[in-house]
């Protein structure tokens, strides 16, 4: 792979990036044939916070990327841009920058043409071209043909198209696949530096530990319906640990009144859906001695599998 082994990604902000767009998908459906790939979906994504965008394979996460952009239609509701479609946007190139596929490019251009023709359709600068090239690490493989890149470099060039507008919103589906810890470190400093700035950044991602560092929200959904929705920090002090010397009983009695559970140790309970004095309460009512009862502020991988190994209801909480 091209690069410093300690590069840092800069990309200049102009006035025209820091424009504050929220990306809105308002009950959006999707079907081939008689299955719902995206079902009623809502969420917002704010303009200054990465959003990262969570789901197993098969999930319905890169066609709610594509409806975004247009590039599919939905069978009903509406996806939009700073209130607008994408097809309404006055000047898409430098408004939005996207990676929704793998090797979109002609193998058997450099580098550099396949920035080159994008640059021509879009009326930006040549010399951004040179820019882009120096700040995502292919400076030195820019007259090389992209069909023999490696992995991480096709994917830097995906980058380097998608921030060639200096866009004020990203929009990128698995942006660090590829790339090695120097390149996802600096793509990570990337986006988060990119949101300070007022930009929007929404991102899918299957490194689950990466999403950790990088993300300010997340959207998780899961057979193409919202699972849970918010700010990551809240979401992982959103669970509570009991401990008791009767776990199974106790968790018998907090599921039926609505908390969902699941064991830790011998003699440890994870509770979630319910507020930590509401445990204590009807430990007490219900004869439990509790040896301890404090906030769980579990890992994304642990949050992440417990949100998709249930079965899915619209908006809810962990």
């Amino acid at each position: 792979m091209t690069g410093d082994r300690n590069e840092t990604w800069v990309i200049p902000m102009t006035a025209s990036s820091t424009a504050g767009y929220a990306l809105q998908v308002d009950h959006v459906t999707k079907r081939y044939g008689k299955h719902a790939v995206v079902d009623d979906l809502s969420f917002t994504v704010p303009p200054g916070r990465v959003t990262g965008f969570l789901g197993p394979n098969g999930s319905g996460k890169s066609t709610t990327m594509k409806i975004l952009l247009d590039l599919a239609a939905a069978d009903a509701g509406r996806a939009t841009i700073g209130g607008r479609r994408y097809r309404e946007l006055p000047d898409p190139a430098r408004t939005v920058g996207a990676i929704v596929e793998s090797d979109a490019f002609h193998p058997g251009r450099s580098g550099y043409n396949h920035l080159r023709i994008l640059a021509e359709a879009t009326g930006i600068p040549k010399t951004r071209i040179d820019e882009i090239l120096e700040q995502v690490g292919l400076a030195g493989a820019a007259g090389r043909r992209a069909g023999a890149y490696s992995l991480g470099m096709r994917q830097r060039l995906g980058l380097a198209a998608a921030l060639l507008g200096d866009p004020a919103v990203l929009v990128l589906d698995e942006p660090g696949n590829g790339l090695d810890p120097q390149g996802i470190r600096a793509l990570r400093d990337l986006l988060r530096g990119h949101a300070a700035d007022g930009g929007t950044v929404f991102v899918s991602s299957h490194l689950l530990s990466e999403v950790e560092h990088l993300a300010d929200d997340v959207i998780v959904i899961n057979e193409g319906r919202l699972v849970t929705h918010g700010a990551l920090a809240e979401l992982q002090q959103s669970a509570s640990l009991v401990r008791t010397a009767n776990p199974v009983p106790l968790a018998a009695v907090l599921e039926q009144a609505g908390a969902t559970t699941e064991t830790e140790d011998d003699d440890g309970l994870i509770v979630r859906g319910m507020a930590i004095d509401e445990i204590g309460e009807r430990a007490f009512t219900n004869g439990f001695v509790l040896r301890e009862l404090s906030p769980h502020a579990g890992s994304l991988e642990e949050l992440f599998l417990n949100w998709t190994t249930k079965p899915t209801q619209e908006g809810t909480q962990p």
